[in-house]
């Protein structure tokens, strides 16, 4: 089991590395998962207001922004990870159901198809409030708990 774990922070510290210095060249620090989940936040806000008024070439836009969201930081994954243990296959499930749901809402939104659009952002809402309701609290507590 430690040694799975240590893969897992390994891999992810490598897949971050290459995210982190592309935000350094781009003269950006890479935002912490608070900033993170409050520009999800608004873009879905943004993707309601854009269902309600039919206005397709908005939600298409902005669901590459949810499908692709930035990641924390690599020393804040690497507590992130600590603190969800072995849930972090669940955590990471529940951020590609968001991915992919994301991506058929950009889809069906290039189609202009309302109802498909819909669907997916409900998939993308359910996906949000399942990884909120488990993982909030123990990420909150946890990250709060290293300042």
């Amino acid at each position: 089991m430690k040694t799975a774990t240590f893969l897992l922070v390994a891999a992810l510290a490598l897949l971050s590395a290459g995210h982190c210095h592309a935000a350094e060249a781009a003269g950006s620090a890479t935002p912490g998962l608070r900033l993170i989940m409050q520009e999800l936040g608004r873009q879905m806000q943004l993707g309601a207001d854009a269902i309600a008024r039919e206005d397709w070439a908005a939600i298409a836009a902005l669901a590459p922004k949810l499908a692709e969201h930035a990641a924390p930081p690599v020393t804040e994954k690497l507590r992130i990870l600590g603190a969800l243990g072995g849930q972090a296959g669940q955590f990471r499930e529940l951020d590609q159901q968001v991915h992919h749901a994301a991506q058929a809402m950009g889809a069906a939104a290039q189609s202009k198809d309302g109802q498909a659009v819909i669907a997916a952002y409900a998939r993308v809402q359910t996906a949000c409030l399942a990884c909120h309701q488990g993982f909030r609290q123990p990420l909150k507590d946890a990250l709060e708990s290293k300042r």
